[in-house]
């Protein structure tokens, strides 16, 4: 195991770490918060070497937990006790500071801004083992395992639409159900929903956990809520159109949650 001297050194968290590159870009979780979600994201950048170095410049003002590399290298940056700066503005069900209450995994991967590449098998095999041991030993519920996109819709559309949350879940990490299918043309277009529809959708997505502006309207902010939304739960059309096969997918979410976090309205 390998180490970086230039910030503060801690010894792994879990034994899948192969690397150790600690980052200054630290500090302590505040309000008595545990790490009690794990977000995904992807690192944006076209290769590790650049995303490591990033994560760990002062200058930056960035940081994670963990990074994996397309091979399922596992390279660990910031000590899970401690708080580190990867989720930006976010919040997930009522709470804004994300990066108190998280942990973050970065997966390299460059991004839709450079091609977008599917994710490589041994890179997920890596991802869903960490995020297994970590589910594990922070007692993180299913439903608590979340895309960056889904704690800040507005800026962000990471993992991505080729992020395989179907697979996480057929492993025993989030909370996944099988998409409602989408039928025809006519099932996904703007018109076929009520205008009843929107402020239930919205009220819903808040349910779930979303930060979703409750304005009864389809406006531009609730369109892009509906993308993050269809990235991660309705992958094959991500549209920002409130469609039934949409609506269908939360609903069934929601009834398929613990009953300590289901909405029974």
């Amino acid at each position: 195991m390998t180490s970086h001297s230039s910030a503060r050194e801690f010894t792994p968290d879990s034994r899948l770490v192969r690397k150790l590159h600690p980052s200054p870009n630290i500090n302590e979780r505040r309000d008595n918060l545990k790490p009690e979600t794990l977000i995904l994201h992807y690192t944006g950048l076209p290769t590790v070497e650049r995303s490591i170095a990033v994560l760990a410049d002062p200058i930056c003002q960035v940081s994670c937990h963990y990074v994996i590399d397309e091979l399922g290298t596992i390279t660990q940056m910031v000590a899970e006790a401690m708080r580190a700066w990867h989720a930006g503005v976010s919040s997930w069900k009522g709470i804004t500071d994300i990066n108190s209450w998280s942990i973050g995994i970065e997966i390299q991967n460059p991004g839709h801004e450079l091609g977008y590449p599917d994710f490589p098998d041994d890179q997920m095999a890596s991802v869903i083992a960490l995020s297994k041991d970590i589910i594990e030993r922070n007692g993180i519920p299913a439903a608590h395992v979340l895309a960056h996109s889904d704690i800040a819709p507005l800026r962000k559309i990471d993992p991505g639409e080729k992020f395989p949350w179907s697979e996480l879940a057929a492993n025993g990490v989030g909370h996944w159900i099988q998409p409602t299918p989408i039928a025809s043309k006519d099932n996904w277009l703007q018109h076929d929903v009520t205008d009843a529809s929107v402020p239930n959708f919205q009220a819903r997505l808040q349910k779930y956990g979303y930060g979703c502006p409750q304005t009864g309207a389809l406006d531009d902010e609730t369109k892009k809520f509906i993308a993050a939304f269809q990235r991660h739960f309705r992958p094959e059309l991500v549209s920002g159109i409130l469609d039934r096969s949409t609506i269908q997918t939360l609903d069934n979410l929601i009834n398929t949650l613990p009953e300590t976090e289901r909405d029974t309205k």
